[in-house]
């Protein structure tokens, strides 16, 4: 079969509907398909004459369209970046819009049929827009396409970007709500990608701060898997979910209170609290398909961590041990885990046996962590002022005791 081969921008149009066209009647005979053919190209020429660009992109992704199986991908390639290269045509955005709209429409009918291919044609499209919305518009039909096709590892490595995307697109709340579960429910797939599937839950679950609470209820499932995924999570030891509204709703949910109160002794609370906690829920933690060894496993790490946060800078070996409730020759261990996850910064004073803390991380970092990290950054900005002041002091003086010295010298 023939590559098309255009000549010229108007030609090659015309050689993807000559091309699409006589494909797509070829079944026919030529006594049906001809007359056929001729009008498809005569209307094609006049829309191309007319300017009516989005008439002609119609025309063409239909016949393109008709044909996506009969080709190679190279053509298929070939053919769509001439379709998709009509939005360069017009400077009016709407009719833009119009286009990428009727394009995208018919790419993702069939998302089993070549999908990776459907997927870069898309993903071409995108770097043809400079109307922002429309490149999210395509961007999201493309991550849709991506899962729709079983083909997510081609658009996973974008979500990387996906904060300098943000800047540019300027969505709306309810865009940003659909593109971060989106994106969430893709790397909740991967196994090795659970920790940025919660960053972009969580993200979502941020953007119902100061809604009403019929708007709230519309997270209240995406709030209770947060929950779980973070309980569940071996290395994820911090998180804002007790100041979100959209998780706060579930405090006083018949259904989920008491999962709301395993997250609060997971971020405020000890070992000693979860182990009573499951004592009283063991049921409702395996409905969860949260396993309990895993789940004390975490709480020792998290109870070291409240530890360290008293503000002493010491713990002794025994109070790690019964909080932790293990064993003496365990307890080092146990530090060098929390060391490991990058929990506590510390040293082992094993001649005193305690644990001097240089640094922690919070488990929740609130209004509280927010304000002492401003009071250090005031601090800390006062005593730089204090010494550059005491530098231009002893300079000054020091340019008074050489213009004295020159003095005497005359």
């Amino acid at each position: 079969m023939t590559t098309v081969v255009p000549t010229s921008e108007e030609d090659a149009a015309l050689s993807v509907v000559r091309f699409a066209s006589e494909l797509a009647w070829a079944d026919a005979g030529p006594e049906v398909a001809e007359p056929q053919v001729s009008r498809l190209c005569m209307e094609a020429q006049e829309f191309i004459v007319m300017g009516k660009w989005l008439e002609l992109a119609s025309l063409m992704i239909t016949s393109a369209e008709l044909i996506f199986s009969k080709v190679s991908e190279k053509d298929v390639e070939s053919i769509f970046t001439i379709i998709c290269n009509l939005v360069t045509k017009t400077e009016n955005p709407d009719e833009v819009m119009e286009i990428v709209k009727v394009i995208t429409a018919k790419l993702v009918q069939q998302p089993n049929e070549k999908p990776a291919v459907r997927l870069k044609i898309l993903i071409n499209l995108y770097n043809l827009l400079e109307t922002p919305y429309c490149q999210f518009y395509v961007y999201l039909k493309a991550l849709n396409l991506a899962i729709d096709g079983k083909v997510t590892e081609y658009i996973i490595p974008s979500f990387k970007k996906i904060d300098s995307f943000l800047k540019e697109w300027k969505i709306e709340v309810p865009e940003q709500r659909e593109l971060f579960l989106t994106i969430s429910n893709v790397l909740k797939e991967n196994k090795s990608m659970s920790k940025d599937s919660f960053k972009f839950l969580t993200n979502y679950l941020a953007t119902f701060s100061g809604e009403d609470a019929h708007v709230l209820s519309e997270a209240k499932e995406e709030a209770v898997r947060a929950i779980v995924d973070f309980v569940r999570a071996p290395d994820v030891f911090q998180c804002d979910l007790l100041n979100m509204p959209a998780v706060g709703q579930l405090e006083k949910d018949d259904k989920y209170a008491l999962l709301y109160q395993l997250l609060k002794i997971f971020l405020t609370q000890r070992l000693d609290s979860y182990l009573e906690f499951h004592t009283a829920n063991s049921t409702l933690l395996k409905d969860l398909g949260l396993v309990h060894e895993e789940c004390i496993a975490k709480m020792r790490l998290m109870s070291l961590v409240d530890l360290s946060s008293d503000g002493s800078g010491q713990i002794p070996y025994e109070l790690i041990r019964d909080t932790l409730q293990i064993n003496d020759d365990e307890v080092e261990t146990w530090v060098f885990k929390a060391i490991s996850a990058k929990l506590i910064d510390c040293k082992m004073d094993q001649m005193n046996q305690v644990v001097v803390v240089s640094h922690h991380t919070d488990r929740v970092f609130g209004q509280h962590q927010w304000q002492t990290l401003r009071t250090k950054l005031v601090n800390w900005r006062g005593n730089i002022a204090n010494v550059i002041s005491t530098i231009q002091a002893n300079k000054v003086s020091e340019d008074g005791s050489q213009a004295a010295q020159g003095l005497v010298v005359r």
